[in-house]
């Protein structure tokens, strides 16, 4: 597929982007002179973008190459049309993003790391450049994130190490479609690009929730258009049963971070609250286990019950559905129109992080 030797790879990026890449690496190297962590941190970070950036292939040089593998003609292009709907139906800002295709040879871009203290459930968060400050660290290498996680481990955190299949660069660079999601359903592929672009539309800095939320609504909103539009009843019907799943796994992991909140607030010894808790994921698994009897052999997410139960784990899902209802209901309120959405969602994320919650939650009915 053409000359892959680091010099002509190096050539797909434009002056524009290189212009980033040195404003990115200057703001990364100025945050990295607190300390020796950060330098590697930072220096993880800046390498495994520069990785994804120099091997990018455009898709309408793969579609008319012979040696690229049929089905991946067909995956790159609904890419094509899934980005050509955000755009004209969803009215996301497409821009240059997913014109074009990377194989990183991995499972998943990044490693994520969430943390929070033994006795809260109060994350964690780090600070970044740009964004501000959010509810996990990201490591290319999962090896790395792990051994971050142990330090983590040894401090007291309970931790939390998950892969992710893609992220946005918030426009700094334009995003490509990645190896780790392209052979996912065409449902699937669909929400992660509406996911991903939506974040083009509203991020603001250190509030986590709001972002992955508003992401999460636009989301869903978009599937139901975009199947919808594709007049495929069935296939829509498994999505809202599969969706109807995650609705209830949700609920149920935010039913326990609501009773292990109130457990933490009580005036017990450290033993006591250690052992509450235990009894408390105990009962967490019995649950999940009646809840799935009723999903007709569906056993999506026990992976996410395999490995041990925390804190962590439990902000990590929350973290991308605390507001979800609230943004569906100011969508309502705007009678479906996605261009009144956006502005409505733009005031609201001017306004002071606590009175922004409050409204959601206002909004949502659940002060």
């Amino acid at each position: 597929m053409g000359d892959s030797s680091p010099s002509n790879r190096y050539k797909k990026l434009t002056c524009g982007q290189f212009l980033k890449i040195q404003i990115f690496i200057c703001l990364m190297w100025a945050v990295a002179l607190s300390g020796c962590d950060t330098v590697h941190y930072y220096g993880q970070a800046i390498s495994g973008q520069l990785k994804i950036l120099a091997n990018r292939n455009p898709i309408d040089r793969l579609l008319i190459e012979p040696e690229t593998p049929q089905p991946l003609k067909t995956r790159l292009r609904l890419v094509l049309e899934i980005r050509a709907f955000a755009k004209d139906a969803l009215h996301l800002p497409t821009g240059n993003h997913y014109l074009s295709y990377t194989d990183l040879n991995r499972p998943y871009v990044v490693w994520n790391v969430f943390a929070a203290p033994e006795f809260s459930l109060e994350s964690k968060t780090w600070y970044y450049p740009i964004i501000g400050r959010a509810a996990y660290r990201g490591y290319f290498s999962k090896q790395t994130a792990l051994t971050y996680a142990d330090k983590l481990h040894h401090k007291g955190f309970d931790v939390y190490v998950a892969g992710v299949a893609a992220y946005s660069t918030l426009g700094w660079f334009d995003d490509s479609i990645l190896n780790t999601v392209i052979h996912r359903t065409e449902t699937g592929l669909a929400a992660l690009i509406f996911h991903e672009l939506a974040h083009q539309v509203l991020y603001i800095k250190d509030d986590t929730a709001f972002n992955e939320s508003f992401a999460t609504a636009v989301e869903q909103e978009g599937l139901r258009r975009w199947m919808t539009a594709a007049n495929t009843p069935q296939a829509y019907q498994a999505y809202l049963r599969q969706r109807r799943r995650r609705h209830e796994f949700v609920a149920l992991v935010m039913k326990y971070r609501l009773q292990l909140e109130s457990l933490y607030r009580q005036s017990l010894s450290y033993d006591d609250k250690r052992k509450a808790k235990i009894t408390m994921f105990n009962q967490m698994r019995i649950e999940y286990d009646r809840l799935k009897s009723n999903w007709q052999g569906y056993t999506g997410f026990d992976y996410w019950y395999d490995e041990p139960l925390n804190n962590a784990k439990l902000l990590s899902v929350s973290t991308y559905h605390d507001y979800v209802p609230a943004f569906i209901r100011i969508l309502e309120q705007n009678e479906g129109d996605l261009v009144k959405f956006y502005g409505a969602c733009k005031s609201l994320s001017k306004l002071p992080k606590t009175e922004r919650s409050f409204r959601l939650q206002k909004i949502w009915g659940n002060p």
